[in-house]
């Protein structure tokens, strides 16, 4: 399985790393944008990217299934491989000229995600990791952070305010948690994920995430050493919410996030 998975990693790695160029002939050039029925924002360079790493993928894996945001599931629903992409994570961003948006792909075997990789094209960094392979950022073994406490460290999240229209109390505990970090910065969407990866920051906040958005933050978190759950402490790419943690501060977060 670790020959398998190495080998998947190392096409998946290249592979996040091409669609990563359609990106940037897209980005700051004033595209237009078009509004989903969900109401979050698309444009060509999702369509154009979420195709090119689907057309890879059947080329070289034709018996994986493959889910996407854009374009939905294709294959066989009984295959025990999955990949699961987000072609560009934090459209909102990226239309915006902001580089803080990554391309997502992440691998399940049998339901039990294996593969993440997470490119941020305008950044020039590229976090990926597979099951007992470790966590690697730009070419170099990368680790959580040793900080022990909330009060000690820097809290991400891909939003600031208007918890409360998630429901649940989230807005509440999205206070708590503000109120005892030690610093807090809106570097959201994937990006958020991959500081607390490599070490530089201890907490990553999503109230709402899809499992595109998620599958390929759990491999990589939980091989440089941290936690990827929902907000009760399950390790899950389809809660529909995510908490990314370098693990030490981890009971004192869920306490805080308590609904």
């Amino acid at each position: 399985m670790q020959n398998t998975l190495e080998e998947m990693l190392n096409f998946a790695h290249n592979l996040a790393w091409q669609a990563g160029k359609i990106t940037l002939r897209y980005f700051q050039t004033n595209l237009l944008t078009e509004v989903k029925s969900d109401n979050s924002p698309v444009t060509v360079a999702d369509r154009e990217t979420e195709r090119f790493i689907r057309e890879a993928i059947s080329k070289r894996y034709p018996d994986h299934a493959v889910l996407g945001e854009e374009d939905g599931r294709t294959g066989d629903s009984q295959a025990p491989w999955r990949w699961i992409i987000d072609p560009l994570d934090g459209t909102r961003s990226f239309v915006r000229g902001f580089p803080l948006y990554g391309v997502m792909i992440g691998v399940e075997y049998e339901g039990e995600p294996m593969i993440g990789v997470v490119n941020m094209p305008a950044l020039n960094e590229v976090v990926y990791a597979a099951k007992d392979l470790g966590c690697w950022w730009n070419g170099r073994r990368c680790w959580v952070s040793e900080k022990k406490t909330i009060a000690d460290g820097l809290f991400v999240a891909t939003r600031a305010n208007n918890y409360e229209r998630y429901g649940g109390g989230k807005q509440a505990a999205f206070d708590r948690l503000l109120a005892q970090a030690g610093m807090f910065r809106t570097w959201g969407d994937c990006y958020g994920y991959l500081l607390v990866a490599t070490g530089r920051a201890e907490v990553m906040l999503d109230p709402e995430m899809r499992i595109w958005d998620a599958a390929a933050l759990l491999p990589i978190l939980h091989e440089a050493g941290g936690t990827f759950t929902d907000w009760h402490g399950i390790p899950t790419i389809d809660g529909g919410e995510g908490l990314g943690t370098n693990g030490h501060v981890r009971d004192e977060v869920l306490k805080l996030l308590s609904l």
